[in-house]
């Protein structure tokens, strides 16, 4: 290939490149022209955050509500009920009392826990006999049934029955187990009081000597006692026979007129009437019957009337106190 058609054919392809150029290069723009009109506005976005209360909220996103956990008062925290039932609330926290299942007893750790109801049977504790007495409420059943006394049932003879016109059931296979209740003779019967007035007294003496911040006592009854407390002529505790306990009655009368009204405004509590029911009368009766057999001869001539309710005039014959000593007023 001669020199000539060499320097031809670089030349075609040099201007082949430049044409290549033209084409690739772009074309000379228009300049824009903006058209007058009106600008929208920028409205600035307030940060989340800012305030406190602000909840960001997307386009299809409800508002949510931001409610606060109330926490409930226990509407049974000083809600009293009486034995046998506790306390529950209904769907607007208002608080009632229902009877207790017995289930719900604490469990019993001793048979000394047991007590005797007045239908002759055995109950574990008296927490199990409020609550059966309360699902009975309402029923002749349960008008009648009443705490008799503390410990297991035990066989009373005919003797103790001598005022009903039926002999009593016949015991269960395990109260024939247990001890026997002896009945009361007219003899004993007449001993009982003395006994118990110098217990009474005796009582609200021990309950004076230990009563420093304790509230044992009132400052009204505090006062009382201490007359009896300071008195030289005051018989000591102990087991003196009941010789000494009628000559001391006779001799220091006075000293037993005001535990006599206590013991009364003690148990005059539900309600407080100036009258005593069996049910009120079961704290003093439930421990006394199994160690005093004439317990419940002795409350039963208390209710001189037989209405089922003992008067304080009742009661304080019975303790051997005159008519003109019985003053309501000493029920402080």
């Amino acid at each position: 290939m001669s020199a000539e058609t060499l320097k031809m054919r670089v030349w075609i392809v040099f201007l082949l490149c430049l044409a290549g150029h033209a084409m690739a290069a772009p074309a000379d723009e228009e300049p824009i022209v903006e058209e007058p009109g009106t600008e929208e506005p920028v409205v600035e976005e307030t940060e989340v955050g800012a305030n406190p209360v602000q909840v960001e909220i997307g386009e299809f996103d409800e508002a949510i509500d931001i409610v606060e956990d109330v926490v409930t008062e226990n509407a049974c925290l000083n809600y009293h009920c009486k034995k046998g039932k506790v306390c529950e609330v209904d769907e607007s926290n208002t608080p009632m009392c229902v009877c207790q299942d017995p289930s719900t007893c604490p469990p019993v750790e001793g048979d000394f826990e047991h007590v005797c109801g007045t239908d002759n049977k055995t109950y574990e504790s008296s927490c199990h006999f409020f609550a059966t007495k309360c699902t009975l409420e309402g029923t002749k059943k349960g008008h009648k049934l009443h705490l008799d006394y503390i410990g297991s049932c035990k066989l009373q003879t005919y003797l103790e029955f001598s005022s009903q016109s039926v002999p009593p059931p016949p015991p269960r296979r395990a109260d024939r187990l247990s001890s026997v209740i002896e009945p009361c003779l007219d003899s004993e019967l007449t001993e009982f009081p003395l006994r118990m007035r110098d217990w009474l007294k005796n009582v609200l003496v021990t309950l004076y000597e230990r009563d420093e911040d304790n509230n044992l006592l009132t400052e009204k009854q505090k006062l009382r006692v201490k007359k009896i407390y300071e008195n030289e002529k005051r018989l000591q505790a102990g087991d003196h026979s009941l010789d000494l306990l009628a000559h001391d009655f006779e001799k220091n009368y006075n000293m037993y007129i005001f535990p006599v009204h206590w013991q009364f405004g003690q148990l005059d509590q539900h309600p407080v009437d100036g009258y005593l029911t069996h049910t009120e009368l079961a704290p003093l009766r439930a421990p006394l019957i199994p160690m005093e057999h004439c317990t419940t001869r002795f409350f039963e001539q208390c209710d001189a009337d037989a209405d089922k309710y003992i008067a304080l005039e009742e009661w304080a014959a019975c303790f051997g106190l005159k008519d003109q000593d019985v003053d309501k007023d000493l029920i402080i």
